[in-house]
């Protein structure tokens, strides 16, 4: 089974080796690599040129959303996919060294499954290694947000999920989370109980602009909820608003 990693970079010219370093380190051998640049300011083609075993897309185009432009990426990668699985990786995170063997497996072991997800293991600014607590995937409306590098789809599977999962409104919500709503609501998924995913969060990347608690944190918790009656409205699901969704709304009402 052949599987393909289709890699997102913005600017991340700093991680970018150690992202392909990840992958030419798998145990697992049967793969190939696409690299879709968005317009990069920094010297990211330069280095990713060392990398003779990956295809890469220049593009030039851009939104004015960092997660319209990361589906955009996502999307046109695929195109140019011939594995049965896809995995999906932002550039400056990086692979566990057994992480494709250990997803096809799975993928392999229940032919039903169509979306599989693994657990991160953080990458703070000083390096420190710290692993995500295994929150439930049903806690909530969307439970634990598994982030985009820990995400696996089938290639035959891949097309219904963008058809779901695309479209200009809800700039905040991002890929993790239209997925993650994606696989819990509506088609058969698995979550893997290994942190096989290296997620660096650092003062540069989304998830530092959104600190726990904050203005940003709440106004895009509350577009998360938004996002979510929307997707259930289109579905045609009962919709059900928690604690978190009144205690959002009053937040939001002050800030």
């Amino acid at each position: 089974m052949k599987a393909s990693i289709v890699i997102a970079n913005f600017n991340n010219a700093n991680f970018i080796k150690e992202c392909i370093e990840s992958l030419n380190s798998q145990t697992y051998k049967d793969f190939e690599v696409i690299f879709f640049d968005d317009n990069s300011k920094d010297n990211s083609l330069e280095i990713i040129k060392e990398f003779k075993n990956v295809i890469v897309i220049k593009n030039t185009i851009q939104t004015s959303f960092g997660s319209l432009n990361q589906i955009n990426a996502f999307k046109k990668a695929i195109e140019l996919t011939t594995g049965e699985i896809i995995f999906f990786l932002d550039s400056d995170d990086y692979f566990h060294k057994n992480k494709i063997e250990k997803i096809i497996s799975k993928f392999l072991d229940d032919k039903n499954k169509m979306i599989i997800f693994d657990y991160p293991i953080i990458l703070n600014k000083n390096r420190e290694i710290l692993k995500k607590k295994k929150n439930s995937i049903f806690q909530s409306y969307w439970g634990y947000i598994h982030p985009t590098s820990c995400i696996s789809i089938r290639k035959n599977f891949v097309k219904k999920v963008f058809e779901s999962i695309s479209g200009n409104k809800f700039t905040d919500i991002w890929f993790d989370l239209r997925i993650l709503l994606f696989a819990k609501y509506l088609h058969n998924y698995n979550v893997i109980d290994d942190n096989l995913t290296y997620y660096r969060q650092t003062e540069g990347n989304v998830s530092s602009k959104f600190s726990k608690y904050s203005k940003k944190w709440w106004k895009r918790r509350g577009e998360a909820h938004n996002y979510y009656f929307n997707f259930m409205n289109n579905n045609n699901l009962k919709i059900q608003k928690n604690l978190d969704f009144y205690i959002t709304k009053i937040i939001n009402t002050f800030i």
